[in-house]
């Protein structure tokens, strides 16, 4: 009988040619459209297909240079720029070996992981030093190893949290530090079984008293039964002092960057939404993340839109689910987020910085770029625009953007894990020569 094997084929075709159409919607802002859901026998998938850099660079705005600081890293997620000006670079790679639900997982699975570097994760933290403030990271050591999948950071006094993927800890740091004075301090653990989405982001409040950690679920809407769901999709809010925890949101699928706005301590995300409902659903977004609201996940998406996938289904949950302050389109993936500042030059002075790092689920790739999204009175205003893009062009891919961070000095930070790259892009008229941090 020939018909599996024929359909195995034509999944697989479907896979690599990413059958079907796929309108580039633009669902940008507080009010996306949004079309009905479409559902095929395998998701639609279009995989970034790796290319090193050579003599290419990414794009930036007139104005404005940019360089790459370090290279040769072991796949660096989230930055951190400490007091004294050194950048703290998380490296690592996690998850866990979940059995796969369904033959399209495997499909997917196998064509997705040809998307990422084939390094093997760092497991590290790693310090970048420009003694002289000329743009040159000449200083580079290992701050820290043999941690598990690092990927938040935050700085509270002289106190340094690390979201591990199993753990929040910290670490004493003293300015100036080169590398950790001793072990981390387990502060508390972090739900890490199966690990379908391994990255915890971290962010503190103003005032330090408090962490806030976000927690991806384990699958794409509860396909592993709710139980393994159990304190997923969620912030927690961590005292970090005693470690004690609780639910500060919930329902917000992959909360993969949080952080705090100057001036108003509110606390803001980037969040990746579920996959499988066509190319122009469900849109990622960025919110502020307000005490005790549920997002969601993932009964329903945009508010109350339902998704009668999951089962059983709740109906009061639907009911209970508040919108998202902006939708930056479906599939970007955002993974990283920074607030701005005057540094950045007039405009691009006041609002975020994404790091999008690039669809999966989708013909057409969106993403792989980092945007920037105006705000006004303190709320995302306007469309956003392409701040480094070039990540992709002729059907290759040199790099994936994460983390970005905003040195108050003036200058992006942009993590790059494809290339294992740190980018750094400063106003032209700042701009100091800078060469590559030497390779250990």
């Amino acid at each position: 009988m020939k018909s599996p094997t024929l359909f195995a084929a034509v999944s697989l075709a479907c896979l690599v040619s990413a059958c079907g159409k796929d309108p580039d919607a633009r669902q940008f802002g507080p009010n996306p459209t949004l079309p009905d859901a479409h559902r095929g026998l395998v998701p639609t998938l279009k995989i970034a297909s790796p290319a090193g850099w050579g003599e290419n660079r990414p794009t930036v705005p007139q104005g404005f240079t940019i360089t790459p600081i370090a290279t040769d890293l072991k796949i660096p997620r989230q930055m951190l720029v400490l007091p004294n000006g050194d950048i703290l670079v998380a490296e690592g790679k996690g998850g866990a070996d979940a059995p796969a639900m369904r033959p399209k997982d495997i499909i997917a699975g196998y064509f997705m992981a040809k998307g990422t570097s084939s390094v093997k994760g760092g497991d590290q933290l790693t310090l970048l030093r420009d003694a002289n403030g000329d743009g040159t990271y000449e200083g580079r050591t290992v701050f820290a190893k043999n941690l598990n999948a690092p990927y938040g950071l935050a700085l509270v006094g002289n106190q340094l949290y690390v979201a591990n993927q199993d753990a929040l800890v910290r670490f004493a740091y003293q300015p100036g530090q080169t590398a950790a004075s001793g072990p981390p301090v387990e502060v508390t653990k972090l739900p890490s079984a199966i690990n379908h989405h391994w990255t915890k982001a971290l962010t503190a409040s103003p005032d330090g008293r408090f962490l806030y950690v976000g927690i991806g679920s384990n699958s794409n809407i509860g396909e592993r039964g709710m139980e393994v769901e159990e304190d997923r999709a969620v912030v927690w809010e961590v005292d970090a002092q005693t470690g004690a925890s609780r639910r500060y949101a919930t329902g917000i699928r992959n909360p993969t960057a949080l952080t705090i706005q100057p001036g108003t301590g509110r606390l803001w995300a980037v969040v990746n939404e579920r996959d499988e409902l066509g190319p122009n659903l469900v849109p990622d977004y960025l919110t502020s993340v307000r005490q005790g609201a549920f997002y969601g996940w993932p009964y329903a998406y945009w508010g109350a839109n339902p998704d009668r996938r999951v089962q059983p289904f709740k109906e009061d949950m639907v009911a209970k689910t508040i919108k998202p302050d902006y939708s930056l389109g479906s599939h970007h993936a955002p993974l990283g987020i920074a607030f701005s500042n005057g540094a950045m030059g007039a405009n691009f002075a006041d609002g975020v910085f994404i790091g999008e790092h690039g669809s999966w689920n989708r013909g057409t790739p969106v993403g792989y770029r980092v945007s920037f999204v105006p705000f006004r009175g303190g709320w995302p205003s306007g469309q956003p625009v392409d701040f480094v893009s070039g990540f992709q062009a002729d059907g290759k891919t040199f790099g994936r953007p994460v983390g970005v961070t905003v040195d108050p000095r003036g200058a992006l930070l942009v993590a790059d894990d494809l290339s294992n790259t740190v980018w750094r892009v400063t106003p032209t008229r700042t701009q100091a020569p800078a060469r590559v941090a030497s390779v250990r």
